[in-house]
């Protein structure tokens, strides 16, 4: 089994970035998980320490929670060791006086919907130009949705899980795709661990329009 071998390349995707984007329902999702390269592998710390100083990184990647309602749960650990929060002017208002003194708004735009590409402009203006996104697939659906959506990581597990009564979300929600709007992507490198495939991929992004997230 080749679990350490998929935390390492999470540990690593991690290290590499400047900031690294949540959605709200994953945060809800995981109620004690802290999005650092350490947290999923812990055994390479010191390695993934030395790695971000050689690439002129801060000791840990920004967080950055994406909410367009404000409806987080606030007393979440990775919001307690300080995030920014990207909402609207409503979720920012549903907020008030809620979130640890750790975390600031990154944005508040007016109504109630939620721009990914202000996100990542605001982003850039604080110098932080490599951006990984962990999802769910809603962000994920949000950012191909833009057309912001540069790469995109997958793990091929040999573990069959499938579908009854339970809903399992796919890699993409909330944006239908096929067969009106399909998004191509070139396979760049694959690598393989036992049965597992750790497959990285790049979306061709179609003439004149820029790519803006990782």
């Amino acid at each position: 089994m080749s679990v350490k071998a998929d935390q390492a390349h999470m540990g690593l995707l991690r290290a590499c970035a400047d900031t690294i984007l949540i959605g709200a329902g994953t945060l809800r999702a995981t109620p004690r998980h802290l999005w650092t390269p350490d947290h999923v592998c812990p055994q390479a710390a010191p390695d993934f320490a030395e790695l971000r100083r050689s690439l002129g990184r801060a000791t840990r990647p920004q967080l950055v929670f994406v909410t367009a309602s404000g409806d987080l749960p606030t007393e979440h650990p990775a919001l307690q060791s300080g995030a920014l929060v990207a909402t609207t002017a409503v979720g920012a208002r549903r907020l008030e006086g809620r979130l640890p003194p750790t975390c600031a708004i990154l944005t508040a735009v007016e109504g109630s919907a939620l721009r990914m590409a202000d996100v990542l402009a605001a982003l850039r203006v604080q110098g932080h130009t490599l951006v990984l996104t962990e999802g769910g697939p809603r962000l994920i659906g949000y950012l191909l949705g833009e057309g912001l959506l540069d790469e995109l990581f997958l793990t091929a597990s040999p573990v069959l899980a499938g579908r009854a009564d339970t809903p399992r979300p796919g890699v993409v929600s909330g944006l239908e795709l096929l067969p009106n709007r399909p998004v191509w992507t070139d396979l760049i490198s694959a690598r393989r661990q036992n049965s597992y495939l750790y497959l990285r991929y790049r979306l061709r992004t179609p003439r004149g329009r820029p790519a803006l997230a990782n």
